[in-house]
């Protein structure tokens, strides 16, 4: 084992998405890295759309 060394906590996200601005899904990634930016499922539009990542 490194001396010293920390390890990086998984940090939780949530997707948002654009059109309706809703929190719909929770994840747990490391920190760091691009913005993630999906096409996932919404259930006030009921149908998919563009989720991209926010911070609580």
């Amino acid at each position: 084992m490194a001396k010293g060394g920390k390890k990086k906590k998984a940090e939780v996200v949530f997707l948002v998405c654009e059109e309706t601005n809703d929190y719909n899904y929770a994840l747990r990634r490391k920190p760091g890295g691009e913005k993630l930016r999906l096409k996932k499922f919404c259930p006030r539009c009921r149908r998919h759309t563009w989720h991209v990542e926010k911070k609580k």
